[in-house]
């Protein structure tokens, strides 16, 4: 089988988790890599045995070595990157958020479709073995109705990480865009999309909202509980509620063990990652490649727009807001 050629646009620790992971999937492979400097991509090729190491993005983008490109450089880089990648032909996998907001996002699908490229969000927590299997469970029927989902991913910045691009208003900082992308998600994946009442709250620290509180009330009558964070460490738990019963997920968005609670019953089901929870999400996208695929089935343009305006409305409500987003 003939492998996917990859570049990767940053050299930052997802970067690194990214080509660790390439390593470990059959139909990929690490060709590329481009740094703000030569002495950053040479680090990095050096590290992985990536054969081309370009000092800015440019280059790599014009080369044909590589067919499609990660994006792994900080958010307010993801438009720009990408749209430079894929104005050159290149398949792009953009990691999450995909955009700052809905604008940005809206102009990056317009140039997939214009150039006929796949552009898929990296939203690798969808395609793990154990949402996987979570989301059989729930179509099977395991938990009855479900009525209410609670996520909580929130850590905290040493004294030493203070000057993290996360912590920074220009970059798109702050834990909703950074994490909190992840309970959005996760809500919409057991909820669906049909919200009818959001309400949010939030602590702040220079520009970016350190701590976030969602709660989406659905028609249905489901309700989502969700908590971000960049300075405050809770528990990065979750559940998924039913009618017949509950689901607990240690690690809510990508769980490598399910625990149900059904009628005084307990069942622990397995579900390790294949290697660091990287490698399905780069199958998935070379399999949509060699099926000629240029939106993917699983993480479609409309899931990433529905996420990031919700998340649009999230900022307005708590009053957080980028130079990316513009006057007004």
């Amino acid at each position: 089988m003939e492998k996917i050629r990859f570049g990767i646009v940053g050299t930052g620790n997802i970067a690194h988790r990214f080509a660790e992971a390439v390593r470990n999937t059959r139909g990929a492979a690490l060709a590329a890599v481009a740094s703000r400097t030569q002495a950053g991509a040479e680090a990095f090729g050096d590290e992985f045995g990536v054969p081309l190491r370009f000092a800015g993005y440019e280059a790599m983008a014009a080369s044909d070595a590589i067919d499609a490109a990660y994006i792994a450089v900080p958010h307010s880089g993801h438009m720009g990157c990408s749209l430079l990648m894929m104005e050159h032909g290149k398949h792009v996998l953009c990691e999450k958020p995909m955009a700052i907001n809905r604008r940005e996002a809206a102009l990056m699908f317009d140039c997939a479709r214009r150039n006929g490229v796949l552009l898929t969000e990296a939203m690798w927590a969808r395609l793990v073995p154990g949402t996987v299997k979570m989301l059989e469970l729930v179509r099977d029927g395991a938990l009855g109705e479900i009525l209410g989902v609670e996520g909580k991913f929130c850590y905290t910045m040493d004294e030493d990480e203070m000057d993290h691009h996360v912590l920074k208003n220009e970059y798109g900082g702050g834990s909703l865009l950074d994490v909190g992308c992840y309970g959005l998600h996760f809500a919409s994946w057991y909820l669906g999309g049909d919200i009818t009442h959001v309400s949010a709250e939030a602590d702040y620290y220079n520009g970016t909202d350190r701590h976030t509180c969602v709660l989406l009330k659905y028609r249905g009558g489901a309700i989502a509980d969700l908590s971000s964070a960049t300075l405050l460490r809770k528990p990065n738990e979750g559940y998924v509620y039913g009618t017949r019963g509950y689901a607990y997920l240690k690690r809510f968005y990508a769980p490598q063990e399910i625990v149900l609670e059904r009628e005084g019953r307990r069942e622990v089901i397995p579900v390790p990652y294949a290697g660091n929870g990287f490698e399905e999400q780069i199958e998935h996208f070379c399999d949509c490649l060699r099926q000629g695929l240029t939106e993917s089935p699983l993480i479609p343009p409309s899931q990433t727009l529905n996420i990031i305006t919700l998340s649009d409305q999230i900022r307005e409500m708590i009053g957080v807001r980028y130079p990316q987003d513009g006057e007004g």
